[in-house]
């Protein structure tokens, strides 16, 4: 009853919330539910790592509840989409960019996630090329214009994710005007690059991204030599599988595991390991009610009309606080150095990922066909309710070292090992960089490494990227001020704020 009680004062504070809107109380609501139940074969040992003191705590199930019933993330077929329509939407092919527009938002309201909200709406340049051909670029941009803000006023996350690229085309130029045009935080955007992709398309992507955060910019060499061509972005920066998506995922806090540590070898030997093994066997449990018991792939539409396949998801395995755990492991040592500024820190970190990431392809994952029977490393972006942990392999806000170059080559060691991915992100001063190119520049060249994924804004700009996803800075700032505001991201950019310091990145 005790339990009981507790739940029914944190429904009870949820009601009475009044920095909440309608549609975030009904969501939180829906959570409450889920938690209320306890239908997973989870491991032993789950509880003291997951649901003790958040300073204690070793593994995070990032509010996924206790009763899965959809898969976390879900990229449906959109091509597949637009040449069939939809039965069960009552949806023809469309015959126009008006009608593909509309087809779009309408499926787009019946796609299910963790925040019930789509987190990737397709190639939205190559879906739409196609539509138009015989259209004048203002009506396109009107057409558009109209379009992003629906998505943005409707899709109230910015976990929503849209890709562009690798090919220039017509329609994402003009996607990337209006976008820059707007300045809406929803929805997020990546642009794909190869080596083939034009330096105009780029350049016009860096010229959106400094005036509202996005697109950012993708390693298509990397991504696609992993998960092949039919590879999408979503969500904040995952690699995942087109018409498939992602089960679950979890995050290994690996601050709070050096926190448990006598020294480096009681991490790599005792803590590290015992720490993987439980959280694998419970997002084992996760996958298998999904699959097995929850009836997700028997009865949604998106299954039964091929728009989504089963034998395309995988699963997750995330982390984050890498700076803090090596720098943590360093000191009982008495080794000097920081992570990104040393060479033992930084060895002791790729020590760390190859550790993991060899637990990670032996660990034989259920109903992950698709990635060969493993699941995928993630670096993962953070928590608005994180302290001293710096998300994924990332260098902590503040520490960054005084040259980009440096950065860079700190990056270059971390990002191949997680194909679900990574990313970072860079605020640059546009009255000292007047000429963009400098950026195209670091694009090119960081993907001639092994470096998959960049983000760069503004530094005055009023669309931030947080961590991984956007949001206005005068949207924080209203939220702060106690204000309701439209996206359920705001409040996790201001928690951000406040506990990661995410606005206080070293300016470029």
């Amino acid at each position: 009853m005790e339990t009981v009680e507790a739940k029914r004062a944190e429904i009870l504070a949820t009601l009475k919330d009044q920095t909440a809107t309608h549609e975030q109380k009904v969501t939180y609501l829906a959570r409450h539910a889920e938690n209320f139940l306890t239908v997973l074969d989870e491991p032993e040992g789950l509880d003291e790592l997951m649901r003790c003191e958040q300073e204690d705590r070793c593994i995070c199930n990032l509010f996924e509840g206790d009763a899965p019933y959809r898969p976390r993330y879900i990229c449906p077929d959109y091509p597949k989409f637009m040449k069939e329509g939809s039965a069960f939407l009552q949806l023809d092919p469309p015959k126009d960019l008006f009608e593909a527009l509309n087809n779009l938002q309408i499926l787009y309201h019946n796609v299910p996630s963790i925040t019930n909200y789509p987190v990737y709406i397709g190639d939205l340049d190559l879906l739409l090329e196609p539509f138009v051909k015989d259209l004048d670029d203002e009506t396109v941009k009107k057409a558009l214009r109209l379009f992003l803000t629906s998505v943005d006023r409707t899709i109230l996350d910015s976990f929503c994710h849209a890709n562009i690229g690798p090919t220039m085309t017509r329609t994402g130029m003009l996607l990337m005007e209006v976008e820059a045009e707007l300045q809406n935080a929803v929805p997020n955007l990546t642009m794909r690059v190869s080596k083939d992709t034009p330096d105009e398309f780029v350049m016009a992507g860096i010229e959106c991204a400094l005036r509202c955060a996005k697109p950012s910019f993708a390693n298509d060499r990397m991504f696609r030599s992993e998960l092949g061509d039919d590879y999408c972005i979503a969500s904040c920066y995952n690699g995942l599988y087109k018409g498939g998506g992602s089960y679950t995922l979890c995050r290994l806090l690996l601050a709070g595991i050096a926190k448990r540590s006598k020294n480096i070898q009681d991490f790599k030997e005792n803590q590290l390991p015992h720490v993987m093994d439980v959280m694998a066997r419970y997002m084992d449990a996760r996958v298998r009610f999904l699959v097995e018991e929850s009836g997700f792939f028997e009865s949604n539409f998106l299954a039964l009309e091929g728009l989504i396949r089963r034998d395309r998801f995988s699963a997750m395995f995330g982390l984050v606080g890498m700076a803090e755990c090596v720098n943590d492991l360093l000191a009982k040592e008495g080794i000097e150095g920081r992570f990104g500024h040393s060479e033992a820190a930084d060895k002791l970190g790729v020590e760390i990922m190859e550790q993991i990431n060899a637990f990670c392809n032996a660990h034989p994952a259920p109903y992950c066909e698709a990635t060969g029977g493993h699941y995928l490393l993630h670096a993962q972006v953070g928590m608005d309710y994180d302290k001293n942990s710096t998300p994924g392999t990332r260098i902590p806000v503040g520490e960054e070292p005084a040259e980009l170059i440096d950065h860079l080559k700190n990056i270059n060691l971390f990002h191949k090992y997680f194909i679900s991915g990574a990313g970072d992100i860079f605020p640059v001063d546009l009255t000292v960089h007047k000429n963009h190119k400098f950026l195209l520049d670091v694009i090119r060249g960081s993907f001639d490494l092994e470096i998959r994924y960049l983000s760069f804004y503004g530094s005055d700009s009023d669309v931030i990227r947080v961590t991984g996803y956007l949001a206005k800075r005068s949207e924080i700032e209203k939220l702060a001020e106690g204000h309701n505001v439209l996206l359920n991201t705001t409040g996790l950019a201001l928690g951000a704020t406040r506990n990661c310091h995410a606005q206080d990145r070293r300016v470029r």
